[in-house]
């Protein structure tokens, strides 16, 4: 570690300039092209930074994707991160790479290019120290978290069934830069609603309303979320009727679960596929299903945080925390394959929001963290020492 530490150390302004560099590369969800040319980018990054091998899986509708691989072995270790962000292309002009004190700004530093760039750079410290590992690290680099993963899931979900151990690069939780032990999974549903059509004003008594059926399933809906167990209903959206005067043939609702344990998840939809209409005279259709499953905080993932814990305290200083979280992420996808760590991304504030920020000074900790479970977990072979790991490289 302590040579690890001192090549983190020793590329701390290298890592700055490429931090900045790809948060002025904007990339937006929606923008294909912004995100295919990132992805090149992060692909010639790799193979200059790190060498291995890289892999641009090219998609047809959301933006490409790039996987890495360096080093070989008997099994392998998988590192994610998305590099696609919830901000519209022009953000830069209102919100740019800005450095105040110790907080570093702009669109997507903090959720998640920050701790893209530090696992970045956290294979680079390993091969810089000379170290061989015994098993090969896959880095997936993908461009569709922040929707919902359409197009990656398929490659996450088939690297994971190959992985020993997976590390998502998710900004950490609070202040505290918390590690991720749990998240809760999701499932998406819509309602529909059918009711009879009348003129409100002429025939009343003839119409049966399906805004009125609605609003009696939401309030059903939102009385079964339970904070004591973590379960969580929600109608985010809904929409229906025609006109004023038309007693409403149609409304929709779209729902958003949330469950601890896929147990809880299962019940739950099973209680939402069996819903009947509270008015008889209307006709209830649900669709959806359960999107991700949840990250549970099994042994595997407790003895994974120990072991972060005490590389944090040994070699860093810092006494490590884990938390919880409500919000999904590449780790739900990976959980049900491989063990999973996530949250091992930047320390700072204001995902999603207009004041994202990263704290410069937590960034060779976060790097040298991920630096050491990689080590722990992909197995030291040798270490040939920074000269001679030049040397061979030329």
């Amino acid at each position: 570690m302590k040579k690890v530490i001192e090549q983190i150390e020793k590329n701390h302004e290298q890592m700055f300039h490429y931090l900045r560099n790809i948060v002025e590369q904007e990339s937006f969800s929606a923008d294909k092209e912004r995100l295919d040319s990132l992805a090149l980018w992060l692909s010639d990054t790799f193979k200059e930074l790190i060498g291995g091998k890289t892999e641009i899986i090219e998609v047809e509708k959301y933006g490409n994707h790039v996987r890495c691989e360096w080093g070989e072995g008997d099994g392998q270790i998988l590192i994610l991160s998305h590099f696609d962000t919830v901000w519209p292309i022009g953000t830069l002009k209102k919100m740019p790479f800005r450095v105040e004190g110790d907080r570093v700004s702009g669109p997507g530093v903090f959720d998640m290019k920050g701790g893209l760039i530090q696992g970045v750079f956290a294979l680079k410290a390993i091969r810089d120290a000379g170290i061989a590992l015994s098993k090969k690290v896959v880095v997936l680099f993908d461009s569709d978290e922040e929707i919902g993963n359409p197009s990656s899931r398929f490659y996450i979900e088939q690297e994971a069934k190959k992985s020993d151990r997976v590390f998502v690069l998710e900004p950490g939780m609070t202040i505290e830069g918390g590690l991720k032990t749990a998240r809760k999974g999701v499932g998406i549903y819509r309602m529909e609603v059918t009711g009879i059509p009348s003129h409100s004003g002429v025939d009343p008594e003839k119409g049966v309303s399906a805004i009125d059926e609605l609003a009696h399933q939401i309030i059903w809906l939102h009385g079964q979320t339970d904070f004591k167990t973590g379960t969580t209903i929600n109608v985010g959206k809904i929409s229906g009727g025609s006109a004023t005067n038309v007693i409403a043939e149609k409304a929709v609702a779209e729902i958003d679960v949330r469950g601890k344990t896929t147990e809880e998840l299962e019940r739950v939809h099973n209680m939402l596929m069996e819903l009947e209409p509270i008015n008889e005279r209307t006709k209830l259709i649900m669709s959806g299903d359960i999107n991700r499953m949840p990250l549970e905080r099994t042994e595997h993932v407790q003895e994974m945080f120990q072991t972060a814990k005490r590389i944090a305290k040994e070699h860093l200083g810092v006494e490590l925390v884990e938390k919880e979280t409500g919000g999904g992420s590449d780790g739900n996808l990976t959980a049900p394959f491989a063990p999973t760590l996530d949250g091992l991304g930047a320390v700072g504030d204001g995902a999603h929001a207009n004041h994202e920020h990263l704290l410069l000074s937590r960034i060779n900790e976060r790097c040298a963290l991920l630096a050491g479970l990689i080590m722990n977990y992909a197995g030291v072979q040798k270490e040939e020492g920074v000269e001679a790991e030049q040397s061979r490289r030329s």
